[in-house]
């Protein structure tokens, strides 16, 4: 795709003038030849990722900044920041959370690999080109036998370690660390069969996991390990929203609910698609570069991807796209993903905001929140798709009080009480159930609760990109953070006069109000509509997303 890589010089080029006017020149600072960043932090991860840009057009035979000595002063000057921040076991500390830290050495060594893997396939080296890699070998190396040490946090770590162990055993012919990494291998790669990673990070550690997928491929000569990669690709296509982010509001992590678009994929698409002649591949890999250009945003930063595998700038293809209907039940992962007439519909079980439609610039998330002993909102236990498509969400909400011990207990201090093993009074119980159905012009969401008498409980509406609220009573300015307790008819929020969405028939049995027993904290930013009754009740929601 030359197209694409001629852009990504280009904007490789734009990376690295802005890195380089942050480099620190001051030789009386600590942090000589560190980048800082927008906090004002210098952390040798930034570092790398900044030497990483710089190396690339440095490198790159293409570039208007191909060999030019400035780049190299400037990598040497970083990578010796870099070397001096290293422990002396190799590893590196991710100074704002983990000290010591393999998962942390692992993603600095794999930001600056590629690097050193170009300059060990070009062969021979110029005098700069030398220096450089005489940089770079001792920190990857030195990286990769501190990761014998192992330590790790959460699921993707494993895999980023496991990657640049048997990486680094390759490259340097230790096959101690090719051995390290089969011990976290052993535990199975956790990409299920819908394609989904265990963190349902669509926002970022999908793509920490793909790299690691790709990198041990490479490093083992087993291809079997692209194929999660493959799956949570194919399951990728289905998480765009039609403003082509990416539909973030599954993730157990950070990006949760986060504007994130689908650039990090980019090389994926690519690399797999040329490789396995996956035509939609191909074409969502040109969709997310016409998607980065209309945003007016940097093309994805592959290009040193591109500079291993000088055979694929050259592949083409002319389709251009993703799916524009869809209708994906990922059942292992407990989510389905609909698109349909230019909007989607998420469903989600687990989750308390368990809908959300998103049309245009209007987004809506759906909870049903009250209190209820511990459970302050309706989080789905099961998740179902009928058979005439609808998809049905149960919980049982268990009632249940403490009993006295049968016998005096060894202290009378509450809290060194085993409350565990103490009997209980069982009931009342609650249950719910919602049932999403489409119908010829957007959905229904079909509520029923039972089993309690009296609670007041309520729909929460979340509304994000609006600018005003209307029914037949009245019509409202939206700026945010709103809250309306709407009690009759049918309701419109409207998106600067382009998209609109109608919501109804309200209803308002009681005048809400936040207080100790209330659910979650409202969505920051997005205006709420409450329709409020009290258990036990049914309600039909009509939700109408219009162009």
């Amino acid at each position: 795709m030359r197209a694409h890589y001629e852009q990504m010089i280009r904007d490789t080029e734009t990376r690295a003038r802005r890195h380089l006017a942050a480099q620190n020149w001051d030789k009386n600072s600590p942090y000589y030849g560190a980048f800082v960043m927008d906090d004002g932090v210098y952390m040798q991860k930034h570092a790398l990722y900044c030497i990483a840009d710089i190396g690339a057009v440095y490198l790159c035979a293409d570039s208007a900044m191909y060999h030019d000595e400035a780049l190299l002063d400037s990598m040497l000057a970083g990578l010796d920041y870099v070397r001096s921040t290293q422990h002396e076991n190799g590893l590196f500390d991710y100074i704002t959370c983990n000290f010591f830290s393999a998962p942390d050495t692992a993603f600095c060594t794999g930001i600056v690999v590629h690097l050193a893997k170009y300059l060990k396939k070009k062969g021979a080296l110029t005098d700069g080109e030398a220096q450089l890699l005489g940089k770079l070998d001792p920190i990857i190396h030195d990286g990769g036998r501190g990761l014998l040490e192992g330590g790790f946090h959460t699921p993707n770590h494993r895999w980023a370690i496991a990657a640049m162990l048997a990486t680094c055993g390759r490259m340097y012919g230790e096959d101690d660390l090719i051995d390290a990494a089969q011990a976290y291998l052993r535990e199975g790669i956790d990409c299920n069969a819908d394609g989904e990673y265990s963190e349902k990070s669509a926002g970022n550690y999908n793509n920490v996991n793909n790299q690691a997928m790709l990198f041990l491929a490479e490093a083992l000569g087993d291809d079997s390990f692209e194929q999660h990669i493959i799956r949570n690709l194919r399951m990728m296509l289905t998480y765009l929203e039609p403003d082509d982010s990416i539909f973030t509001g599954n993730s157990t992590r950070f990006d949760r609910d986060r504007l994130v678009y689908p650039d990090g994929y980019y090389w994926y698409y690519v690399y797999l698609g040329a490789k396995y002649g996956i035509s939609e591949f191909a074409a969502m890999a040109n969709y997310i570069v016409k998607v980065m250009n209309e945003k007016r945003l940097l093309s994805p930063n592959f290009l040193i991807r591109y500079m291993l595998h000088p055979e694929l700038i050259d592949f083409e293809s002319d389709a251009c796209g993703m799916p524009d209907t869809y209708r994906a039940h990922y059942e292992d992962s407990g989510i389905a993903r609909v698109r349909r007439d230019g909007y989607t519909y998420t469903v989600m079980c687990g989750k308390s905001d368990f809908l959300s439609v998103h049309n245009g610039g209007i987004k809506l998330a759906v909870k049903l929140g009250g209190s209820f002993c511990e459970h302050r909102a309706f989080k789905a236990e099961t998740m179902r798709m009928d058979e005439d498509g609808a998809f049905h969400l149960h919980q049982t909400m268990r009632g249940w009080y403490y009993l006295p011990f049968p016998e005096k207990p060894p202290t009378s201090d509450w809290w060194k009480m085993d409350n565990a093993s103490r009997p209980k009074k069982l009931g009342p119980n609650m249950d719910i159930d919602v049932v999403i159905r489409e119908t010829e012009d957007g959905i229904d969401v079909d509520i029923a609760t039972s089993g309690v008498e009296g609670a007041p409980w309520r729909v929460e509406l979340a509304f994000s990109g609006i600018d005003r609220i209307s029914n037949e009573h009245m019509t409202m300015p939206v700026h945010g953070d709103e809250v309306l307790v709407l009690r009759d008819s049918d309701f419109t929020v409207s998106s600067g006069g382009v998209c609109r969405m109608t919501v109804g028939p309200c209803f308002g049995a009681h005048h809400f109000t936040e207080g100790k027993e209330d659910s979650e904290a409202r969505t920051p930013g997005a205006a709420t509509v409450y329709l409020t009754d009290y258990t036990a009740f049914r309600h039909v929601i009509a939700i109408r997303p219009r162009a």
